[in-house]
């Protein structure tokens, strides 16, 4: 009987006592079918004694403010976004990839063109400050055509302030060409507003992969929290590469909330991975070809990873996997 009423009893105390408390985490995301995993660590996070603040921003470059003024401690975004940012004095390091692939060049439906060779005296279209400025850039001058966001080059550039709104241009036929992200470019082609022209990874800048952003002081102030949120990411990541029906259902759902389609998702994920990595030297190629394109307009730009890309506790946390 004593036995049952000490059971009772500590069954009410753990009901009661108050819940352990969790270290609060500001993420920056966007709202990509490929950032679905960075997304969905918030809805785990109490395992690793952490509760993610998620705030969704239109476009990478918008991130890098609010990390500057410490409003944020995390982000996810392009490369080039992370390296404008360090590159203009933001205290940021990079300590995962979270993402490959995720871009398209397309053209209207009668355009006809084939390569960016054919888009000469075209209007091109893109948001800038985003992985396809860099890309879109990179394939126009492995083509030789000149540019300029005023008429007389090659091609007119025409930026916009979000993905949404490329879609719309082109589906009005305003612009002739975009370099879109995903699932916006596989959402563009379903509905018949355009047509692949390229996946843009045929230049230096190669397959882009994004960066998972942190503080340098979250890195180095908080080294406890830093290596649960790489736990934390490591577990999001390999529970959507290894269940592939929970990162559809957790991105059609959650993060778009009904509005993209199976086959949507299935076709912009043919163009994109989950991935834990950052390739050796994606950052400082990053950086060289936004220096050379003048993107950025950086004050003191990176001069090597090592400076700023910080794999440590990814590594950690990767060797604590294989061993669960």
């Amino acid at each position: 009987m004593l036995t049952r009423i000490a059971a009772v009893a500590a069954t009410l105390a753990a009901l009661t006592a108050p819940a352990l408390a969790q270290d609060l985490v500001r993420l920056g995301n966007l709202k990509f079918a490929h950032y679905g995993a960075i997304s969905y660590m918030k809805e785990i996070a109490p395992k690793f004694g952490l509760k993610i603040d998620e705030k969704v921003f239109a476009k990478g470059a918008d991130i890098y403010p609010a990390m500057a003024v410490d409003q944020i401690d995390i982000s996810a975004s392009g490369a080039d976004g992370a390296v404008a940012a360090r590159g203009n004095g933001v205290k940021i390091v990079v300590v995962a990839g979270f993402a490959n692939g995720g871009a398209r060049i397309l053209g209207r439906p009668d355009l006809g063109a084939k390569s960016l060779a054919d888009v000469k005296g075209k209007k091109v279209a893109t948001v800038r400050g985003g992985t396809q400025d860099l890309l879109l850039l990179a394939e126009l001058d492995k083509h030789g055509l000149t540019w300029s966001d005023r008429p007389g080059k090659d091609v007119q550039l025409i930026y916009f302030n979000n993905y949404a709104d490329l879609n719309q241009a082109l589906a009005q036929k305003y612009v002739d060409v975009i370099c879109q992200s995903e699932p916006q470019s596989t959402q563009a082609i379903s509905s018949g507003w355009g047509y692949e022209i390229v996946k843009p990874y045929d230049t230096p800048a190669g397959i882009p992969y994004r960066p998972l952003v942190m503080t340098e002081k979250m890195y180095t102030e908080k080294p406890d929290v830093a290596a649960r949120v790489l736990k934390l990411f490591v577990e999001a990541t390999r529970t959507f590469i290894e269940k592939p029906e929970i990162a559809e259902k957790y991105v059609r759902e959650q993060v778009f909330k009904g509005q993209l389609s199976a086959q949507d998702y299935k076709d912009a994920m043919d163009n994109a991975n989950f991935t834990y990595d950052m390739p050796p030297g994606h950052m400082q190629i990053t950086a060289d070809l936004m220096h050379k394109f003048g993107l950025g307009k950086m004050v003191n730009p990176p001069k090597s990873d090592a400076e700023w890309v910080k794999l440590d506790l990814l590594e950690k946390a990767k060797a604590g996997m294989k061993t669960n």
